[in-house]
């Protein structure tokens, strides 16, 4: 009884460290780096590289839709962790959740779900990935993150081509002898078909279609698989509707082109992948005409077309998934998610389900912990109509965003987005850089992607308050330069 009652009153103790409001608005009190960012900075320094980190952040006191930093600064953050926060900071029910008894031991005896799953997985896989599943899509597999989760449909993918070529039988003795040697049949050339711009992970298959920053390929090895062009759109779209026509058409034909010369080196390709948004490579969309294009010419070759969702799946483009917008006559093969959705994984198509054990396989295969805590986002997405909620705020962020992009057409150029998912360009890599720095000053957290542009990947909580605040903030960033 009196370790019981300890327990309990530490936990009030523990609830009342966590903030349980927002700020009531951004506030910038020390330069950045500020002092105790480059104390604690220089002492990890020791031991643990810092060169990529942005700050450390203060997640006692951050909360909803701010980030506080360890000097006590606090940020509007329109970046939420890399796009991997759904319900902001520290939601009150979340927090609630995580003192439950399975949260509890999927934690502190986490399950080598590859084996021994806990006895809820089940329940858990069906409430937090099952229900929210893309269309024509029912099995799901989990993984530990974006990366690992491409990697693994990648190599479901080949085994499944590999054994139509075997008229559905498993492999044999050669096959069987050869592989160890890395020879045919046993290991077969076959190729994995992305796109310029696109970025897909940093493990070593990921990266060989990963084609959108020098710094993540130089030095590495690589598969020599074929990348195909991605559309370039001219905006506003509407006015240039013949131009981003062609770009589809001339794009579709190089995909084609590049299946056939495949072919003619005696290698197939297997797998197209393609992400709905090229987000790393500077929100570069593609129209609903070039995706359904992509999939007939899968559909034609008998290859795996491949959506990666890692970046804009779970709910910030309106829906759970991005590629549900481009209304395709038939579902991807295969679907992959992480960031938002808190775990790892993918989803794939009845015809991909194998019948050997251990050959998609790891210890862990993702997070129990982090499914378990998906269910109660997924509930509560459903619950509070968050993504209806986040149509009608992106309908007004898209909105402002282009009246500002109009007030300073010598900064800010090329409004685009789905909903809260949004982006906007600077004059060059240069600008961007700096807008970006002025930006955090301002007590706005964004980030870049591409060679120019600004990314704004807000949490399901955003509200019409927070869309005025950010371009309030960019508004009077960009009259800094322009002074």
């Amino acid at each position: 009884m009196l370790v019981r009652r300890l327990t309990t009153l530490r936990q009030v103790r523990l609830s009342s460290s966590i903030a349980n409001h927002e700020p009531a608005g951004p506030s910038v009190k020390t330069p950045l780096p500020g002092p105790n960012e480059q104390a604690l900075r220089k002492r990890m320094d020791n031991h643990f590289q810092t060169i990529s980190m942005n700050m450390f952040v203060d997640f006692e006191k951050s909360f909803g839709n701010y980030m506080v930093d360890i000097d006590g600064n606090a940020f509007l953050d329109v970046y939420q962790q890399i796009s991997t926060l759904p319900l902001g900071y520290n939601h009150p029910e979340l927090v609630e959740f995580a003192r439950s008894d399975p949260m509890i031991t999927s934690t502190v005896s986490r399950a080598a779900l590859g084996a021994f799953p806990r006895s809820d997985f089940p329940d858990a896989i069906e409430k937090a990935l099952v229900s929210i599943a893309p269309k024509g899509l029912k099995n799901c597999q989990t993984m530990l993150c974006g990366a690992s989760a491409n990697e693994h449909a990648i190599k479901q993918a080949f085994i499944w081509y590999q054994t139509q070529k075997r008229g559905g039988k498993a492999p044999d003795d050669e096959y069987l002898t050869s592989c160890m040697e890395q020879k045919l049949p046993g290991t077969p050339n076959l190729t994995v078909l992305g796109f310029q711009g696109g970025y897909h992970g940093r493990t070593m298959a990921t990266l060989s279609v990963t084609r959108c920053k020098t710094y993540q390929k130089v030095d590495i090895p690589a598969f020599q698989w074929p990348i195909a062009k991605y559309p370039r759109y001219k905006y506003p779209l509407a006015e240039n509707k013949a131009y981003n026509d062609a770009q589809d058409k001339e794009c579709l034909e190089d995909v084609e082109l590049k299946i056939k010369e495949q072919k003619e080196k005696g290698h197939d390709v297997a797998v197209v992948i393609a992400e709905p948004i090229q987000s790393e490579g500077g929100d570069k969309y593609c129209s609903p005409q070039f995706a359904q294009g992509l999939r007939d010419i899968t559909q034609k070759n008998g290859i795996v077309f491949l959506v990666d969702e890692v970046q804009t799946g779970g709910g910030a483009t309106g829906d759970f998934w991005c590629h549900t917008h481009w209304n395709l006559s038939t579902p991807p093969d295969i679907v992959t998610f992480s960031k938002r959705m808190l775990t790892g994984g993918y989803y794939y198509a009845d015809h991909l389900r194998m019948t050997e054990g251990m050959r998609i396989f790891n210890t862990w295969v993702g997070d129990p912990a982090k499914l378990l805590l998906l269910t109660k986002v997924v509930e509560i997405i459903k619950r509070d109509h968050l993504l209806e909620k986040n149509r009608e705020v992106g309908k007004h962020f898209q909105s402002e965003l282009s009246k500002l992009a109009a007030h300073h057409p010598n900064l800010l150029s090329t409004p685009r987005g789905m909903n809260t998912f949004a982006a906007i360009d600077l004059p060059n890599t240069e600008m961007q850089g700096k807008f970006t720095k002025a930006c955090h000053l301002n007590g706005l957290h964004v980030e870049r992607c591409g060679a120019q542009s600004l990314r704004f990947r807000p949490s399901l909580v955003y509200e019409k308050k927070h869309a005025d605040l950010t371009i309030e903030l960019l508004d009077k960033t960009a009259k800094q330069f322009e002074k």
